[in-house]
């Protein structure tokens, strides 16, 4: 018995570091929707959802429940096979992604040392689902957004590639978690010495995630929904989740790349030891923020609903007092606290520009950022050899790269005008 519990504790470890990942996902996706209401809601002057419980914070529950009782469609002219597939390829794409991710260093569930690789080939997958959702469906509308899916893609993993590049050539490390200890044994995140590679990054992973103001093969000035025109009920659910799924995807990519991954701001520096105590700060101020709301509604459910969430936040900030607890949270908290900055981003973006045309999103991708990305990854090798070779230091020998490759991309922008 006791060979058999060795023999499946490493599987029962992984299995249960799974499960947890997907339950936070899944979570993490049904409120990222109703935060990108609120903060568009902000931005607009408007208050967003406010009738499903207090602050309309049971909204996700409504819409997934809506979602789920909703009629699935199926065309009758659409290939159905093909047509019930194409979602769960997506959402099983960008999931599986999500195992070579570090969240914090006592939360990994696989680490290999090509795991970048494995990570962007297999989140590359979900544009299968795509695709296949376009052609199935047996409507142009459908057609015409797969087409422009695929453009899209073709077009900006180009460019997000070689930023990618960018940051392994700084790590020397294709491990998601070597790239983290590469960035802590320097003692400076990869986004100060590589800031025009993130830049890119960040662009084509909007137009990855065919988010506003890339978000053409769902333009539904032009083609309704685009590929996913012809889906309703729990298999739009599927979509959905996927495309948020996939932002959340991108952002861990980008905190693990040139973010720090889990490392809290300065974590060299004694002097910023204090900023270790920000998750028991951010726990206080959830359980103010509660118990002011309960206090200033008349509703007796939002009183009910706020006074158990600062009851819950309250306890999760007495628990934090623990500096175990305190200390085996605090990777998760970082990497959490960077991702959400990015996803903010998302949101930001999608209420402040207008959507491009797709000659404009073509010739953005194919005429700019493709050059400037690979004229970057060869300033970010010059740089490296004057560092390593002719003992320049480290950080000036990395930003003279970077002014070369701001030069070149002022040089386009001229000709371009």
């Amino acid at each position: 018995m006791a060979q058999l519990v060795d023999l499946l504790h490493p599987y029962l470890l992984a299995t249960i570091r799974v499960v947890v990942a997907f339950v936070i996902l899944s979570l993490i996706v049904a409120y990222l929707a109703y935060a990108e209401r609120k903060i568009l809601a902000k931005l607009q002057v408007r208050i967003g959802p406010m009738r499903v419980g207090p602050h309309g914070l049971l909204q996700p529950i409504a819409d997934v429940l809506k979602l789920l009782l909703k009629e699935d469609v199926v065309p009758a002219e659409a290939d159905k096979i093909v047509f019930l597939l194409a979602p769960i390829i997506s959402v099983v794409a960008v999931f599986a992604a999500f195992a070579l991710v570090p969240f914090a260093p006592n939360f990994i569930i696989t680490d290999v040392n090509v795991g970048i690789l494995f990570l962007v080939g297999v989140s590359s997958l979900g544009i299968f689902g795509i695709i296949l959702g376009g052609w199935a469906s047996n409507s142009h509308y459908s057609l015409l957004g797969a087409l422009r899916s695929t453009a899209q893609l073709v077009s900006y993993e180009v460019a997000l590639g070689f930023a990618i590049v960018s940051a392994l050539l700084l790590a020397s490390t294709l491990s998601m978690r070597g790239i983290v200890e590469a960035q802590a044994s320097r003692g400076i995140w990869f986004v100060f010495l590589q800031p025009v590679a993130f830049c890119i990054l960040f662009i084509a992973s909007i137009a990855e995630t065919n988010r506003n103001p890339f978000d053409l093969p769902e333009a539904e000035s032009e083609l309704v929904a685009g590929f996913h025109t012809e889906y309703s009920g729990f298999r739009f659910a599927l979509y959905f989740m996927a495309e948020y799924t996939a932002m959340i995807l991108v952002s861990c990519i980008a905190t693990v790349l040139f973010l720090g991954g889990w490392l809290r701001p300065f974590a060299n520096t004694a002097t910023f030891d204090f900023l270790d105590y920000t998750p028991i700060v951010v726990c206080a101020a959830a359980t103010a923020w509660c118990v002011v709301e309960a206090l200033r509604t008349n509703w007796r459910t939002q009183q009910f609903v706020l006074t158990l969430l600062a009851l819950g936040a309250a306890g999760m900030t007495l628990l934090l007092l623990v500096p175990a607890v305190l200390a085996a949270t605090q990777g998760v908290f970082w990497f959490l606290a960077k991702v959400f900055l990015f996803l903010f981003g998302f949101i930001w973006f999608r209420g402040t520009f207008p959507r491009y045309r797709f000659d404009q999103l073509m010739r953005i991708g194919w005429h700019f950022l493709i050059p400037v990305a690979i004229v970057n990854v060869i300033f970010c090798g010059i740089g490296l050899v004057l560092w390593q070779q002719h003992d320049w230091p480290y950080v000036p020998a990395l930003w003279v790269g970077n002014l070369g490759t701001l030069l070149v991309a002022v040089l386009l922008l001229g000709r371009r005008s």
